[in-house]
């Protein structure tokens, strides 16, 4: 399994209306894509700053291309990102992941 994971960097008075734009844009083309495991949405704020990232989960870099395209590094913009980012990151993160979970107490 592989983990994509991009961050971005906006206002703290737009980081609810934010979180939403990208809830109703990016995590549903994460989770219709073919491959897809789940996505999460994490959060930190910052004083004036909150910092938000897309961790999603998926089978294979094929299944990663099919929603990001051949340029596998670079993140992947929306039309209204440009209301709300501080900056615009060039590129994503990927990274091969291990799941570990707790079994039943004894």
């Amino acid at each position: 399994m592989i983990t994509r994971i991009w961050h971005g960097r906006t206002r703290t008075a737009d980081a609810d209306v934010y979180r939403q734009y990208v809830i109703d844009t990016g995590i549903p083309d994460y989770l219709s894509t073919p491959g897809n495991r789940g996505a999460h949405i994490w959060q930190r704020t910052e004083g004036d700053i909150t910092h938000i990232w897309t961790v999603s989960w998926w089978d294979s870099y094929d299944s990663i291309r099919a929603f990001a395209g051949d340029e596998l590094e670079k993140a992947r913009y929306y039309e209204e990102d440009k209301k709300y980012l501080l900056e615009f990151e060039p590129q994503v993160i990927h990274c091969d992941t291990y799941v570990f979970q707790a079994g039943p107490s004894v």
